[in-house]
């Protein structure tokens, strides 16, 4: 792993992954990294590869949907976006979402609203609303992690190490909807993006 600009410390860094770069990995980390070390590589695996499936997607491709399902690829990434920010800005430290996402009634439209709201938004907006969050979260997260390992949690609420099971739950999820999509786009298909793909 470069360590030249990025963090070495597994408390505030995934091994291997630096945004905006391929990884690069530590495999012995990998192979055998503690509980945070394990934690953060598998939520930035599921994001890369999540991020794999929805890029180079045109209008057209971010729209499309399979059968009856509402779920589409653009609706997943406004989707992923707002979990990210309802877990890792509003659940863990009290702090407010992005813009995007007031002033909605979340808990009324949770079904319906990314899937509705996404259909007439730039491919491009919709990707750059789920990388601006997920960077937001690695920056949150890094921060308590630093504070108090995976065992912060706010008064009242869930820890750290619950919310992050929680969004890698949620993309290991989507990411499976994403797989599908995409192959009903253009063909592609694949388990994981190949070596040269940049992190998020």
């Amino acid at each position: 792993m470069d360590t030249s600009s990025a963090p070495n410390s597994p408390v505030t860094s995934a091994p291997g992954f630096t945004p905006g770069r391929p990884p690069q990995w530590d495999a012995d980390i990998f192979m055998h990294g503690d509980e945070i070390e394990t934690a953060l590589i598998t939520l930035e695996r599921n994001r890369r590869t999540f991020a794999w499936k929805c890029w180079e997607v045109d209008s057209d491709g971010l729209a499309l949907r399979l059968g009856r399902s509402a779920i589409t690829l653009g609706g997943l990434l406004k989707h992923l976006a707002l979990c990210e920010e309802l877990k890792f800005q509003s659940d863990l430290t009290g702090a407010a979402v992005l813009p995007e996402f007031r002033d909605v009634d979340h808990d009324a439209t949770w079904e319906t609203w990314a899937w509705e709201s996404a259909k007439d938004d730039d491919p491009e907006v919709l990707r750059d609303l789920w990388v601006r969050a997920v960077h937001r979260s690695r920056a949150t997260v890094a921060k308590a992690l630093a504070e108090s390992g995976l065992d912060y949690a706010p008064e009242g609420g869930m820890s750290l190490r619950r919310l992050i099971s929680d969004i890698i739950e949620e993309y290991a999820r989507h990411t499976g909807h994403a797989d599908f999509l995409r192959e009903a786009v253009d063909s592609a298909t694949g388990e994981g993006p190949p070596n040269e793909f940049p992190v998020p």
